[in-house]
């Protein structure tokens, strides 16, 4: 059987500027998520869609929740294997397309982890273990776009 988990977040619109959605433009598409005990995030829209280009927007979280589950699951893997990870960045790129009506979807997702270990007899190993941090990430097992990887690995010393 397998083991159960349970997220709760509340979300807010935080965007009524007095007149509700009287029209399209009349409302601000400001929300905040909270999660307790963790601090709140301030959303918005894209700004292509009207919203806040300096506030979070749900492709934005998307494309970090990816990123962030496959570097979280790629770090255990790699201390599993007993590769020493010194540094981990990630340049990730979601694409998506938008429909004549207005909806859309996401077509891939293509991350770009940059990682730097140990020892360079880890290369070939460490960069290998990326499919397998793919094939376990629960962000990534719920999305219906691949989600590739494009990595890079270096060692500190020889």
């Amino acid at each position: 059987m397998p083991k159960l988990h349970q997220y709760q977040t509340s979300l807010t619109w935080a965007g009524n500027k007095g007149s509700g959605t009287m029209d399209y433009r009349s409302y601000d598409r400001s929300y905040v998520i909270s999660i307790d005990q963790k601090p709140d995030i301030l959303g918005s829209s894209d700004s292509a869609f009207l919203g806040d280009k300096h506030k979070h927007n749900p492709e934005d979280l998307l494309v970090s929740s990816l990123s962030a589950c496959h570097m979280l699951w790629y770090l255990h893997l790699c201390s599993q294997h007993g590769i020493i990870v010194l540094d981990y960045k990630d340049k990730a790129v979601g694409r998506m397309s938008e429909d004549a009506d207005g909806s859309g979807r996401f077509t891939e997702v293509i991350l770009h982890p940059s990682v730097v270990i140990a020892s360079d007899a880890d290369i070939e190993k460490a960069n290998a273990l990326h499919a397998e941090a793919n094939k376990m990430c629960f962000i990534a097992n719920s999305c219906n776009f691949p989600v590739k990887h494009e990595p890079t690995c270096i060692a500190e010393t020889n």
